[in-house]
């Protein structure tokens, strides 16, 4: 889904989320790409290292308990939206919607509001707002909720289980994940592609690809067809 001549016009950008696995590939991608004059992270604490200093950079950290924060955040052309955690995390399942759905749907509603007119998103698979799932369940709930919001484009990645090195962001790692990355690579011949395990850079790959492409009206973005989209770039 590479992006048309129209397409390659200065854009500004802005990535909610960038501490996280697929939100620094994100930032990453924008940063080098020359369609982006400038590159605006919003997220709960400062990034660190040589990426901070970044020339194309603005760093915005935001208080995502007080949602009212969002609203001074500055336009744009396009918003990248990878927030997440797990309910485990979060402690409760009211503490997870607050940022998987709440903060997610504040944030694009923002960004909507200072001009942007696409939005790529961070889902995961089997989102479903009619799953008797409570984590696929708000996942739905968050996507049909972006969908009203009057982007031109909503874009939606739903990965299946992401590969990447938690403990180097001071992110917890996830129970039974390591094995079940391990399980996944042994049997990949076998896994059916929507359901193989994918690198963070795929799924930041794919979704900045579509969120450049001409496509218009909400696009759902499934594992299978996120695999490879690095090298596709």
């Amino acid at each position: 889904m590479a992006a048309t001549a129209a397409d390659t016009a200065a854009a500004v950008a802005m990535v909610v989320g960038a501490t996280g696995l697929v939100g620094r590939e994100v930032l990453a991608d924008l940063l080098a790409d020359k369609r982006y004059t400038k590159v605006h992270s919003v997220g709960r604490r400062q990034l660190a290292g040589s990426i901070a200093t970044h020339r194309k950079l603005a760093q915005h950290v935001v208080d995502f308990k007080d949602l009212s924060t969002l609203a001074a955040l500055p336009a744009v052309d396009e918003v990248f939206i990878a927030l997440g955690t797990t309910i485990k995390v979060a402690g409760s399942q009211e503490a997870f919607r607050a940022v998987d759905y709440e903060a997610v749907v504040a944030a694009a509603r923002a960004a909507r509001a200072q001009g942007a007119t696409k939005l790529g998103v961070v889902s995961a698979m089997g989102a479903d707002p009619r799953s008797s799932i409570f984590y696929n369940r708000v996942k739905g709930e968050m996507e049909v909720a972006l969908a009203g919001l009057g982007f031109q484009s909503v874009v939606i990645a739903r990965p299946s289980m992401l590969a990447g090195d938690r403990e180097a962001l001071n992110q917890p790692t996830r129970a039974g994940e390591g094995i079940a990355l391990v399980i996944s690579r042994v049997f990949k011949p076998l896994i059916p592609k929507d359901y193989r395990s994918i690198t963070a850079r795929d799924v930041a790959a794919g979704l900045v690809q579509g969120v450049q492409s001409t496509l218009s009206g909400v696009i759902h973005l499934l594992s299978g067809a996120l695999q490879g989209a690095a090298d596709r770039g």
